[in-house]
């Protein structure tokens, strides 16, 4: 795994990587939203606004997933000093908060026809919103010391403190009476919807899944181009 983080390693494996993940998201992509808009009935009780839900729930796992993403390179950072895990930590920062936003706003078009409220001060929506805070925070946070080191390992300490609301996000409709629905996909029991809605939304989710890994790498490569520059 340190091997991995090594500058050169690195940019390799990103050469090798950037077209599939390319090819693969615009594959993804251009099925799952032909799909989903296109072919999957309208819905019984909410009508043709229920398809939100093919922006609104991949946006949701891509913003958890890249924070995950982030809390782990950060404490790679931390622990090994490479830059390509903090440039890692950074990249995945920038796009999961852009996921996030995606996620809260398409969650308010969203809940205005079926709820009558764009917004309520539940656990679901509260803590996804603390998720968007603290992207924010750690983006500001990595610019707000001239000492790019001491700025790196302030915002990796927060990005670490800040896993702790990722489960609270996953079980908060659980934990507590919310008027966001429960899962409707989870590893221990079959979807709660119909395989017309499922399966293009599992390939809108790969989609973006492959748009994030593209994004990363080259947004990590490009910040290794400069740090080389610099210190040539």
């Amino acid at each position: 795994m340190i091997t991995f983080f090594q500058p050169k390693i690195f940019q390799s494996l990103c050469n090798r990587l950037l077209v599939w993940t390319m090819i693969s998201m615009m594959l993804f992509l251009n099925i799952g939203y032909f799909w989903g808009f296109f072919f999957s009935p309208v819905d019984a009780v909410q009508g043709i606004v229920a398809k939100i839900m093919f922006i609104h729930v991949p946006s949701a796992w891509m913003a958890l997933m890249c924070y995950t993403c982030l809390g782990l390179f950060s404490l790679s950072y931390l622990s090994s000093k490479a830059w390509v895990s903090l440039f890692l930590a950074q990249a995945a920062a920038r796009i999961g908060c852009t996921f996030t936003l995606v996620c809260l706003v398409s969650g308010s078009l969203w809940g205005l026809p079926t709820w009558g409220t764009w917004w309520v001060w539940d656990a679901r929506l509260t803590s996804v919103l603390i998720l968007f805070f603290l992207y924010i925070a750690y983006l500001l946070l990595g610019n707000t010391f001239q000492n790019q080191e001491k700025a790196a390992k302030f915002s990796s300490l927060l990005a670490i403190l800040g896993l702790i609301n990722l489960p609270i996000i996953k079980w908060s409709v659980d934990w507590w009476s919310t008027l966001h629905q429960p899962a409707s996909i989870s590893k221990l029991s079959a979807p709660s919807m119909h395989w017309s809605f499922y399966v293009p939304l599992i390939i809108i989710a790969l989609g973006w899944f492959s748009y994030t890994l593209f994004m990363m790498l080259c947004i990590t490569q490009t910040k290794l181009i400069q740090r080389a520059r610099i210190s040539l």
